[in-house]
């Protein structure tokens, strides 16, 4: 089975899940040759080791509440908080509450310069 991933222009809707958090599952939004965008769902309790992305991310709290854990920091998100890390920073997530949160990634060698 593929996974259906936005169309350019598409409309994505990332309104609250609230009660629906236990009923709805991680999803890759989208994906091109130059970034990806996940709605990473957290039932509370939920931990994903330390890991490191390819590219720089930015992860965006949409509900609840995440310890994100990178550079032997922990920090707490909540609703509408932002972070940004770098390209292979180490990092490690774990949901205090239920919770989403929007993950894109900036994929590794995709970005074209001038001048370079």
């Amino acid at each position: 089975m593929s996974i259906k991933h936005a169309n350019p222009s598409e409309v994505i809707h990332l309104q609250p899940l609230g009660s629906e958090i236990g009923s709805t599952k991680t999803s890759t939004l989208f994906k091109t040759e130059v970034m990806e965008a996940i709605r990473l769902v957290l039932p509370a309790g939920k931990q994903i080791a330390e890991h490191k992305a390819p590219g720089e991310i930015t992860v965006f709290c949409l509900e609840g509440r995440v310890k994100f854990t990178s550079q032997g920091e922990a920090k707490e998100l909540l609703a509408g908080d932002l972070l940004y890390l770098t390209a292979a920073a180490p990092h490690a997530v774990e949901a205090v509450d239920d919770s989403t949160v929007l993950v894109t990634i900036l994929l590794k060698g995709s970005v074209n310069r001038t001048g370079d």
